[in-house]
């Protein structure tokens, strides 16, 4: 099952240099805009990313050209977010360090390049955060004369759909499926919004589904749908679906049983981890009773048996072996 469906959609939608070239020119202010040579973008696909930064890192960097008289590099940095996040400034620049050192260690004579970050949030009520990493400080500091240019200063490029209209997105450059996904992060939290806004988007939605090898691209869509919908809501998603004919319907259902498998799935693999667990915490109470020579935990012990994580039990069960009090066992 997908762990994270926004991330999943995101990428499917925008990994295509293309798509990202479509959408990232229409958001950058003109000046940068019309010095990139959109032509030379290129997806580096975590050859920039290095294993520290892969844990946190679940976006979209591209490298391009500048026009310029010399070959000049750019990083373009494409994340999205459907929470908010106080510090995204400084994640940023995290990623901008991160992305400098490798480049400085490959070509240590080269200056550096630019690394710009734009940011598609989906953040329910709107972006709020800092949208620069000098709004990461105390206005006192900027207070204070000659100190503001002694610290970094840098700004995101945020795209907010939560205040785009379907009129908005439409008029986007973009091909069918990447609009679509924007309005599906827009408004798929949203059943209400989704089912109302349905029918502007049944054409972009046909389109997809009647271009050559857009059944996969289609599918994804739907899934996307099923996927974070509220499951009362199915129905009258289902209904809608129904509007773009009967392929689209039959896409549906399978997309619907393949979810519903994977739901059961996933129970059964919980259900499981959970009775082996539980065994496994059985196991412990009767060894710290024969160890300790108990009858009976006390209310305390019992508290603290219950609270132990599924991943701590084997730690508890090694230490039990040398432990020379009940209360050392769990001692961390």
């Amino acid at each position: 099952m997908t762990a994270h469906p926004h991330d999943a959609l995101f990428k499917s939608a925008f990994e295509s240099a293309a798509h990202a070239a479509a959408l990232l020119s229409g958001l950058l202010p003109p000046g940068v805009r019309d010095a990139i040579a959109w032509r030379t973008l290129e997806s580096e696909r975590g050859s920039f990313i290095d294993a520290a930064l892969a844990g946190h890192h679940s976006d979209l960097l591209f490298s391009a050209r500048l026009v310029t008289g010399a070959p000049v590099l750019l990083y373009l940095l494409l994340e999205h977010q459907s929470t908010g996040d106080p510090v995204m400034p400084l994640r940023v620049l995290t990623y901008q360090v991160r992305i400098w050192n490798r480049g400085h260690s490959e070509q240590p004579h080269a200056t550096l390049a630019p690394v710009v970050a734009v940011v598609i949030s989906h953040v329910r009520g709107g972006w709020t955060d800092a949208r620069a990493f000098q709004d990461l400080f105390d206005p006192a500091v900027h207070a204070i004369p000659g100190l503001a240019d002694l610290v970094p200063r840098f700004s995101l490029v945020i795209e907010d759909l939560s205040h785009l209209s379907d009129d908005d997105l439409r008029a986007r450059s973009l091909a069918a499926f990447p609009k679509l996904a924007l309005w599906l992060l827009r408004d798929a939290r949203d059943p209400a919004r989704l089912l109302a806004s349905f029918d502007t988007w049944i054409d972009a939605l046909l389109e997809v589904e009647c271009a050559p090898g857009g059944l996969e691209s289609f599918a994804r869509l739907l899934a996307y749908m099923f996927r974070v919908v509220d499951p009362v809501q199915r129905n009258r998603l289902h209904a809608k679906i129904r509007l773009l004919g009967q392929r689209a319907e039959e896409v549906a259902m399978t997309v619907a049983d393949q979810i519903h498998e994977e739901g059961r799935a996933k129970g059964h693999e919980e259900g499981r981890a959970r009775g082996q667990a539980e065994g496994r915490r059985a196991t412990l109470r009767q060894l710290l009773l024969y160890k300790f020579q108990r009858s009976a935990l006390e209310e305390a012990d019992e508290a603290r048996l219950a609270a132990i994580t599924p991943e701590a039990i084997d730690r508890y069960l090694q230490r039990v072996l040398t432990a020379d009090s009940l209360a050392a066992v769990f001692v961390d």
